[in-house]
């Protein structure tokens, strides 16, 4: 049996898009969680990895994303949930954490064979890339409590799926066994 790996997903975020002002709400209420996810993995020597949306920027590197975040208006949403000098950080253009990035390579040098998903959006990201760590045979963990939705009924359905049909285990954080 390999390791685990927390997987935060698209916390470095200007909350410059659409959908941002009833995402808002849900990423203040599950950040306190995702916080301690990333103190417990960091104790614990979890790899953590930052996988996030570039949002087009395709000339900007991590460090660039990160400061342009930190730089915003919701900085507070970012700063607590920043990288660390041993996180991992790989760059997607697509819903899913495995849509050609490097992820699943990644997570074979470290002998990964169990991601906790962490982050936004629930019944976008979160779902797609669960989904795609199942087909890659991975076993999931979705703490609920440290998710962020934008609909709280698409959220609930998409956990129930990844629950049913991706045979994840979805607990709170404070059940998430490394």
């Amino acid at each position: 049996m390999g390791k685990s790996a927390l997987i935060v997903i698209d916390m470095i975020n200007t909350y410059d898009h659409p959908d941002a002002e009833q995402l808002i709400p849900s990423v203040r209420k599950a950040l306190p969680a995702i916080v301690r996810l990333i103190e417990r993995a960091r104790q614990e020597d979890v790899p953590v990895i930052y996988v996030n949306d570039n949002f087009g920027e395709w000339r900007s590197h991590h460090g660039e994303m990160v400061d342009t975040a930190l730089s915003g208006p919701h900085s507070e949403l970012v700063r607590p949930v920043r990288p660390d000098d041993a996180s991992l950080f790989v760059v997607k253009a697509r819903h899913s954490i495995f849509f050609e990035t490097p992820l699943t390579y990644l997570l074979s040098q470290l002998d990964v064979d169990h991601v906790v998903l962490s982050g936004q959006v629930t019944e976008q990201c979160v779902l797609y890339s669960a989904l795609d760590a199942h087909i890659r045979h991975l076993r999931v963990t979705v703490p609920e409590d440290a998710v962020a939705h934008i609909h709280s009924d698409l959220a609930h359905a998409a956990l129930l799926m990844m629950e049913r049909n991706m045979h994840a285990v979805i607990t709170d954080a404070e059940g998430v066994e490394f």
